[in-house]
């Protein structure tokens, strides 16, 4: 993804700590506190400019939801959604890098991972830099409940192939598999921008949910 230099982003990002959590190491294990509930806490890792945590939180009123991005160039497309979206108290942003989760969450903090047209990082040397790498299904696994699942989409075969065996490997429970999201789609579902753009190419969005066991 090419990123847009956008100097104005900074300001407009600190303006809303109410929205993008300024120091989140500081509330690391506290999310009850910051949403004010004990809800069930779900993560998207690489949440873009935010259409899909946004429609989830919408969605699904009784689930805190935290999107994940590290650039302000893209960061703040989501929340500029998170504003128009308002109120949505049980919707938060971070301006993190995804390999730091374990500075912000704690065992147990977090119930469920998103993880939506990641960067399919193709070249063999660069496999360890894929989100379904067993690397980063570790870290997943340090900072989620028991059991917890992954829930992942991609337009990549390539990287869709790579996660199911990496999620195998890992010993993760494959659970629904989808090689063409849209021929059946699921009335629940909520379509990122990139899932927008692919699915009117028609190009296929693969799927799967996976658990850990």
């Amino acid at each position: 993804m090419r990123l847009r230099h956008k100097p104005w982003a900074e300001d407009f990002i600190n303006a809303h700590p109410e929205i993008v959590i300024p120091n989140p190491e500081e509330v690391k294990g506290k999310w009850e506190e910051v949403f004010k509930n004990d809800n069930p806490l779900h993560i998207e890792v690489g949440s873009g400019k935010g259409q899909f945590v946004t429609g989830m939180a919408k969605q699904n009123p009784d689930i805190n939801y935290i999107g994940i991005e590290l650039y302000d160039s893209v960061i703040v497309s989501a929340l500029e959604n998170a504003i128009a979206a308002q109120p949505l108290p049980n919707l938060r942003l971070l301006k993190v890098n995804g390999s730091d989760l374990a500075k912000y969450f704690e065992k147990n903090d977090v119930d469920r991972v998103y993880l939506n047209f990641s960067d399919p990082w193709p070249k063999t040397r660069h496999a360890k830099r894929r989100l379904t790498h067993a690397e980063f299904l570790e870290l997943y696994k340090s900072i989620l409940v028991d059991h917890a699942e992954i829930h992942f989409k991609t337009d990549n075969r390539g990287l869709f192939e790579y996660s199911l065996t990496s999620m195998s490997a890992f010993g993760m429970l494959i659970k629904e598999v989808s090689l063409d999201l849209h021929v059946n789609m699921p009335e629940d579902n909520i379509m990122t921008e990139y899932e927008e753009k692919f699915s009117a190419k028609g190009q296929p969005i693969y799927r799967v949910e996976a658990k850990y066991v």
